[in-house]
């Protein structure tokens, strides 16, 4: 369960800060304003980071909006959101350390995960973030956390993948997708990336060894290939037709296709699969990422190294925000959205 950490009013003498806040949840962003409030304080193991850009991802809406409503129940708040700000991935400085941190100090550079980043500072625990990696820009790391960690645990934990294998990627053009095309092909797959028509050029320019429009056909135009792995982020198709596409020994990995659905959210598909995935001989599944510095870590050489590179459509200031979850929630991006602080 989120511990709150309820920024209140600035008071005379307190410092302050620019702040994305919301007081009711709602599933548009006009719930969402910019406001002057009171710089947080890093707890133990949390470190305060000055900000200098914010990811966009999914989870934002989820939270903005409360829902699916489970989500509330998950220690969000039932009635409305426990965390004013908004945002949780980032990259800029250590402004201060909490008690007991010896890791990271102020001055050093960072990004991963924290309460309420689309803020001028942001308190983040140590276990979530590690050092900018060299060739990044703040607003390249910033879009790497959330959705390259997704994508990491879902190519690597979830789907094995080996080197040799054929991997086909369901949304390769999305945040999570960009990133899961260029792991798999990072660790040796032929990958095959699902995506519209204007998006085709991106998702080859990401390394992917084929490219598959969704508009063709059923949207899986892949002729009688079959896949060892397939990474479904997006589209919501029927399991029997994700079936269809893998080998008989195929794994499915379920991390996307939402739906407007208020109590589920498209998490029925991600349940059927994981009842059916005993009694057949393909593996089903779904998973929820882990966030940890250890993966941040791993992400880091594979970008240092040149194999994975963020894939950002616009960059959006945080007085506008709002409008960049707007953007996001479109589908108009190809690939990430950060908000530059």
């Amino acid at each position: 369960m989120k511990t709150e950490q309820r920024p209140t009013e600035p008071r005379p003498g307190v410092a302050t800060m620019r702040a994305i806040v919301q007081d009711v949840y709602g599933d548009t962003a006009d719930v969402l304003r910019l406001e002057e409030i009171a710089r947080p304080e890093p707890g133990p193991g949390e470190v305060l980071v000055r900000v200098q850009a914010a990811g966009v991802d999914r989870g934002v809406w989820h939270v903005m909006a409360g829902l699916p409503y489970p989500i509330r129940l998950a220690g969000y708040g039932l009635r409305a959101p426990k965390t004013r700000v908004r945002g949780s991935t980032l990259a800029g400085r250590v402004e201060a350390v909490g008690p007991d941190v010896t890791t990271l100090k102020p001055g050093d550079e960072v990004y991963g995960i924290g309460e309420g980043s689309f803020a001028e500072y942001a308190s983040a625990p140590v276990a979530k973030l590690a050092p900018r990696p060299a060739n990044l820009t703040f607003v390249q790391a910033a879009a790497v956390p959330v959705s390259a960690l997704t994508a990491l645990q879902a190519v690597r934990d979830h789907g094995r993948v080996q080197a040799g294998q054929k991997v086909l990627v369901i949304g390769a053009s999305g945040g999570v997708g960009t990133f899961a095309v260029q792991i798999a092909k990072a660790f040796g797959a032929e990958v095959t990336g699902v995506c519209s028509t204007a998006k085709m050029d991106l998702v080859r320019s990401l390394g992917a060894d084929h490219v598959v429009d969704y508009a063709v056909g059923d949207g899986l135009a892949v002729g009688d290939q079959r896949f060892d792995v397939v990474i479904d982020l997006g589209g919501n198709r029927p399991l029997r037709q994700l079936r269809r596409v893998l080998t008989p020994h195929g794994t499915l990995v379920i991390t996307g296709g939402e739906t407007d659905g208020r109590w589920l959210g498209g998490t029925d598909r991600q349940i059927r699969a994981m009842a059916l995935s005993p009694f057949v001989g393909q593996k089903l599944g779904s998973f929820v990422a882990s966030e940890n510095a250890a993966d941040l870590v791993v992400l880091t050489g594979l970008i240092e190294s040149g194999q994975v590179t963020p894939a950002i459509d616009r960059t959006f200031p945080l007085a506008e925000a709002p409008a960049a979850i707007t953007y996001m929630t479109d589908g108009r991006p190809r690939g990430k959205v950060v908000v530059e602080v």
